[in-house]
């Protein structure tokens, strides 16, 4: 999925907007059972409820691409014949409307989930959406309509003590807006299905949402999708910057981070320029190339991709805004740590003087220390 199509079904979760007729879902003890289940029609809510209910389900659809929602992959055996799939499959095909479908998926979640010491609600809608065409002018022509969307939205919300929001009734059954007690916070987890690319249903994916980019919740995705989890945010961070030290040695130096850290920038800076809602991606081989022009030999050039091979997959697609800070550059020496903004990276120099190593920064009119102007001597001191 990219940017425009998600942008697209974002719109429909506001009321009078989708098919949304009810909202499912059960209410879940940090012990792990059910303390009562959920099966509210929309039309018995009132307008404050509704637009609590279709809002959480909304920020399962929320965050950055790459980062918060996740593309999880099925293996054209899963789709053909496994039980994972055809369970997500019923949910769509019966509009989540077969209790005993229901409760399986819950019970599935239930057991693969942790979410510690909270109670928190699983909340389930199913939406049909009839696609309209995209005119070539990109504009959309409501009355023009071929193909049918229909899907499923899952969003898992821990019940906490906080600001008026959704809380959930035990008593009545019933999904209520309230101003004190338990009350439904943003969900931590959530997911798509199926996923909405080239703007109709691909059976193969689901997009999987997590509020935390560092904290996946792998036992979700294994329990419910068994697929092996991919890397997180940071993970990734780490992997590539591991795959640079290790494979490159004693030629990993600043001035080749520096190079490659501009590199990634500018290719960011140019995607956000270029306003294309498909995601940015580099690729090792794509990393291999920069390497090639700092003048890294072939031979560590291959060790860099192998080792990205290994720890993120046979040419895995990684968005560079999960590899590099492009707002910052910063180096540490020991207890000694230097910011400075990443165009101005250049200016920050290695330097080896009379066999000990410096960092040098260039020091003009202006210098500061602790917000204080001073002057920095032309000669060093002399001794008193």
């Amino acid at each position: 999925m990219n940017a425009k199509e998600l942008g697209e079904l974002r719109r429909r979760f506001r009321p009078n907007k989708n098919a949304i007729s009810h909202v499912y879902g059960c209410y879940v003890g940090a012990t792990k059972e059910i303390i009562a289940e959920v099966d509210q029609s929309l039309a018995l809510l009132s307008q404050d409820d509704i637009e609590g209910c279709l809002g959480l389900l909304k920020k399962a659809l929320s965050g950055s691409l790459g980062r918060n929602l996740i593309d999880i992959g099925f293996t054209t055996q899963q789709v053909a014949d496994s039980e994972e799939h055809r369970l997500l499959m019923a949910l769509r095909d019966s509009k989540l409307k077969d209790q005993a479908v229901r409760r399986e998926f819950y019970d599935r979640i239930i057991q693969s989930v942790d979410m510690g010491e909270e109670n928190y609600l699983i909340l389930l809608a199913h939406d049909t959406y009839d696609v309209p065409y995209r005119s070539k002018n990109d504009e959309l022509l409501d009355d023009s309509s071929d193909t049918v969307f229909s899907y499923i939205v899952c969003a898992l919300c821990p019940m906490r003590e906080g600001k008026p929001g959704l809380g959930y009734i035990p008593a009545d059954n019933v999904l209520h807006m309230k101003t004190a007690g338990q009350l439904a916070a943003p969900p931590e987890i959530g997911f798509l299905f199926p996923a909405f690319d080239d703007r109709a249903a691909n059976l193969y994916n689901a997009l999987y949402y997590v509020h935390k980019p560092d904290f996946i919740h792998g036992e979700f995705i294994e329990g419910v999708f068994r697929t092996q989890p991919p890397l997180s945010a940071p993970e990734q961070k780490e992997a590539f910057e591991s795959a640079l030290s290790d494979a490159l040695g004693v030629e990993c130096s600043m001035e080749l981070v520096q190079a490659v850290h501009e590199q990634m920038r500018e290719r960011i800076e140019l995607h956000k320029e270029s306003q294309s809602p498909e995601p940015l991606t580099v690729t090792a081989k794509d990393v291999g190339g920069m390497l090639r022009e700092c003048g890294i030999e072939e031979e560590r050039v291959s060790a860099f991709q192998d080792y990205c091979g290994q720890r993120l997959g046979e040419d895995a697609a990684m968005d560079p805004a999960n590899l590099i800070d492009s707002k910052r550059f910063q180096i540490k020496a020991g207890e000694i740590t230097i910011t400075v903004k990443p165009e101005l990276s250049g200016q920050v120099e290695s330097r080896v003087l009379e066999g000990r190593k410096y960092l040098l920064i260039p020091a003009g009119e202006g210098v500061e220390v602790n917000g204080l102007a001073v002057e920095l001597e032309a000669e060093p001191a002399g001794k008193i």
